[in-house]
């Protein structure tokens, strides 16, 4: 085998990614821990809804996820820059697959509330602090370097894939009872632990600086030092944050839609269809030149989007919006994870990756909690549209807020 820093003859090519043993692994432990996140999604978030009623709690949820995230960020990331990064990744998985095991045995034996619900996705929510940024950060290790840009659309594809396969089998699972979707996450969690556990040659972490508060927050620092690391990470932090309303999706297919359980599996798997087929795209089609202006055109889309979906009543056009959202969505996230990757050194990854990880789950979980208060406040239909043209207010004020990112052409350099 290879090590990550000397590629060997013949790995220029697309398939060389999918022939390096290291990357398989990676990807299959990503795509087993996001398909059971998402799985867990569409059966936490319909179990609660069920529960409650309530679109407040819903956001809950999605705070639930976030606050653990936020507390534990620069920890992660000086943990992530220490320690055996696959170790870390894999512990994490295990730990999320007990908080899913454990919210099996409560729905088996009745004591299954709201607390515990949102105590369960807290607990998994901290795990996922910690894996999410080192699973980012161990690419750098086990790719080399020449084939980052296309490990960036492999990445992608492969959560897309998962955000596509586990909203579908979540919806299907909590119909035949909301123990098997639990049951089923638990397993899944469980095997992408050993995948990345198996994970052999990613480089040693370097880093065995003495831990201070400088050190802890560095990563911040770097990102705030290169304007175009800022520019991107803030955009898609404020965007999405507005733009966010998954969280309003159980809503959607209940109340307005006039679905079940199957048909917000739909809903939750038609943006992550839109990425994926994206994502293909950029695989075989890398933006080379005008990186500035493709990704303002997508943020502008996005919001368009968002607006669609808010004011569809049908399910198949709510479907075709959310599919145009997600296809424009992905091209800001293969931007910004090639960014990261390129522009960061190894021995800095993981406080980079950790704080991008902050704004990413910011805009995610932080945005849900957002969406969750404005359609208590003004209903779920004024939110929607609200936070698609906050999407395009965003973007449009970034453009003038940070004129060097609009005129980026390539990624690299």
């Amino acid at each position: 085998m290879h090590s990550a820093n000397e590629p060997a003859a013949g790995e220029e090519g697309l398939r060389s990614v999918a022939q390096h043993r290291p990357f398989i692994l990676f990807w299959c432990g990503r795509v087993l821990s996001t398909l059971s996140f998402q799985m867990l999604s569409v059966a936490v978030g319909w179990q609660i809804y069920d529960l409650t009623g309530s679109a407040f709690d819903l956001g809950l949820v999605g705070l639930a996820q976030f606050l653990p995230m936020l507390c534990l960020t620069f920890v992660v990331g000086h943990v992530a820059d220490r320690y055996d990064r696959r170790l870390i990744s894999s512990i994490c998985m295990w730990i999320e697959a007990l908080a899913a095991g454990a919210l099996a045995v409560g729905t088996l034996q009745g004591w299954l509330n709201r607390e515990w619900i949102l105590l369960l996705v807290a607990i998994g929510g901290a795990a996922r602090a910690f894996e999410s940024p080192t699973m980012a950060a161990l690419v750098q290790g086990i790719v080399p370097r020449a084939l980052i840009p296309q490990a960036a659309a492999w990445t992608t594809s492969a959560t897309q894939t998962a955000h596509i396969l586990g909203p579908a089998i979540g919806g299907l699972l909590f119909g035949l009872g909301s123990m098997t979707a639990f049951v089923v996450s638990t397993v899944f969690f469980s095997l992408g632990g050993l995948f990345v556990a198996c994970i052999r040659g990613s480089q040693p972490v370097p880093i065995k600086e003495p831990v201070t508060l400088r050190s802890v927050f560095s990563g911040l620092v770097f990102i705030r030092k290169h304007p175009i690391l800022w520019g991107t990470l803030s955009l898609d932090l404020f965007a999405v944050l507005l733009g966010g309303a998954t969280a309003l999706l159980p809503i959607y297919a209940k109340d307005i839609l006039q679905t079940g359980p199957w048909g917000l599996g739909l809903l939750r798997t038609s943006p992550a269809i839109g990425a994926l087929l994206m994502s293909f795209y950029l695989a075989r089609r890398p933006i080379r030149s005008g990186a500035g202006k493709i990704l303002f055109r997508s943020l502008f889309i996005f919001g368009l989007a968002t607006v669609a979906f808010g004011l569809s009543n049908n399910l198949l056009l709510s479907m075709a919006a959310l599919v145009v959202l997600g296809a424009a969505d992905v091209v800001s996230v293969v931007i910004r994870f090639t960014l990261v990757q390129l522009q960061t050194p190894n021995e800095m990854l993981g406080r980079v990756s950790a704080v991008n990880s902050l704004f990413v789950g910011t805009s995610n979980q932080l945005g849900e909690f957002e969406s969750g208060v404005t359609a208590a406040l003004f209903g779920v239909v004024p939110a929607v549209l609200l936070g698609g043209a906050g999407t395009i207010l965003v973007a449009w004020l970034w453009m003038r807020w940070f004129p060097d990112l609009r005129k980026l052409e390539k990624l690299e350099g």
